[in-house]
C-alpha cells in the first residue's frame, strides 16, 4: 500500500491553538495518491452492493464523489443547513463549543437503498452520528461509514454502533 502518511500534512494550531490540523490537500492534488487513496477506500465496500454513496460537507464531497464512481454508484451531499432546495430532514449534533445541524434532502434515498457514509475525518464522531440518525431517518439500508483518517484518541469510534462497520484508511 502507499505511504500515504507522506501526503498528509500537519498544521499546527489550526484552526484554533492546540489543535494539530490533519491537512488532506497535499494527498487530493497528488494525481497517484488520490487515486490509490480511493482505490483502497472503496476495497472494503466492492461486495457490499453500495447504490449510494453520502458524503459529509465539505471534504466527504470530494472523496465521497470519488468513491461513489469507483464503486459505480450514486451520490448524495449531507450539507449545513440552508444548502439544499426543496423539503430535507435534519440533525443536530454537538460541537466542543455549541452545536451544528446537517440536513439531506427528504427524499434523496429510495427506502431500502444501500448507502455507505463517507467523511475525511472522525475526530469525536458528532458529525458521522448525526449523518447516519439523516440516512437512516429517510429510510435508507446503511451498509457502513468510510473515513480517510481516525484520530482515535478523540475516540469517535465509540459513538457509533459496533453492527453498522466503520472503516478508517488511517489511523493517527
Amino acid at each position: 500500500m502507499m505511504d500515504f502518511e507522506t501526503l498528509i500534512r500537519d498544521v499546527p494550531d489550526f484552526p484554533r491553538p492546540g489543535i494539530l490540523f490533519k491537512d488532506i490537500t497535499p494527498l487530493l492534488g497528488h494525481g497517484a495518491g488520490f487515486a490509490a487513496a480511493i482505490r483502497h477506500m472503496a476495497e472494503p465496500w466492492r461486495a457490499a452492493g453500495i447504490e449510494v454513496v453520502a458524503g459529509i460537507e465539505a471534504r466527504g464531497f470530494i472523496l465521497g464523489a470519488a468513491l461513489a464512481r469507483e464503486l459505480g454508484a450514486g451520490f448524495v451531499p449531507i450539507r449545513k443547513p440552508g444548502k439544499l432546495p426543496g423539503r430535507t430532514l435534519g440533525a443536530d449534533y454537538a460541537l466542543e463549543y455549541g452545536s451544528d445541524r446537517l440536513e439531506v434532502h427528504a427524499d434523496a434515498v429510495a427506502s431500502g437503498t444501500r448507502v455507505l457514509l463517507v467523511d475525511d475525518v472522525l475526530a469525536t464522531g458528532g458529525t458521522l452520528a448525526a449523518s447516519r440518525r439523516l440516512v437512516e431517518g429517510v429510510g435508507a439500508d446503511l451498509a457502513g461509514a468510510m473515513v480517510l483518517i481516525e484520530l482515535a484518541a478523540l475516540r469517535g469510534r465509540e459513538r457509533w454502533s459496533d453492527t453498522v462497520p466503520l472503516r478508517a484508511l488511517l489511523r493517527y
